[in-house]
């Protein structure tokens, strides 16, 4: 009697199994011959950056370049090259195009986000830079508070200056700024001195800061916030014009 019943509850399990395959089977198949219904676009903020549009996104989303996708025929569809087309934008970091069971094409797509603006003496030749030292241009929709870096002197950085092992060095040092909130608040405009040395000026204080090299970045910084914890406080914000934490364990302040 036992065996009756198991073998009864596996002949209803394997049928179970085979009707949610078979309807599995038919929402693909009707699936795969259904037109586009709605295009739906879900673009990913987690900075709160605004450099793409969904406007924007969407009229990346044709068929040849025109034509719109909305009632296309899956045969007329090619989900990578749409990928693709949305990635080749600046300000795309990833995207992912599929469709879902009604026949509605979902485009979801995550912002490349800048961590520095390379200053020129014309503003309008400014660009930003990514956290891969990658140069991505200025956007009409958003306005990024991020540093601005250049020469000492007024002279631009390129960004192909941030992509070999020396620069690699400078570009730590902005994703260390850019991934601390305080810094990223305080350090006002960070400059590349000609021997390769790194000062900056800051939104409160009117000290410069000379921070020699961009090695040992963490420690340095560390005895930056020495500086701000005991002598400010004590002595005044406007006492000293220049502070100097290139060397080992010091700190000089002129």
């Amino acid at each position: 009697m036992e065996l009756k019943r198991k073998a009864n509850n596996l002949i209803f399990a394997t049928g179970c199994l085979v009707l949610l395959s078979g309807l599995a089977v038919f929402a693909g198949v009707r699936q795969a011959s259904r037109p586009v219904g709605d295009v739906i676009v879900t673009i990913g903020n987690e900075f709160n950056n605004y450099f793409i549009s969904e406007r924007e996104v969407t009229a990346l989303l044709t068929r040849n370049g025109n034509q719109r996708l909305e009632g296309a025929h899956p045969e007329d569809l090619d989900l990578k090259a749409l990928e693709a087309r949305l990635k080749a934008h600046s300000f795309v970091r990833e995207a992912q195009v599929y469709r879902d069971l009604a026949g509605n094409l979902h485009a979801d797509v995550r912002q490349n986000r800048p961590i520095a603006r390379l200053v020129h003496a014309d503003t309008r030749l400014d660009s930003y830079l990514d956290a891969e030292g990658k140069k991505l241009p200025l956007s009409s929709l958003f306005t990024a508070r991020v540093v601005p870096i250049s020469r000492l002197g007024g002279g631009p950085l390129q960004a192909g200056f941030f992509q070999d092992s020396t620069g690699h060095h400078y570009l730590e040092l902005l994703r260390y700024i850019d991934e601390h909130p305080f810094w990223r608040a305080q350090v006002a405009e960070v400059f590349v001195g000609p021997n390769g040395k790194v000062s900056f000026t800051q939104q409160v204080g009117d000290q410069r800061i000379e921070f020699g090299f961009p090695e040992n970045i963490s420690e340095k910084f560390a005895k930056l916030m020495v500086f701000y914890r005991q002598i400010p406080p004590v002595l005044g914000w406007d006492t000293y014009h220049r502070v100097n934490v290139e060397f080992k364990d010091q700190i000089i302040c002129e």
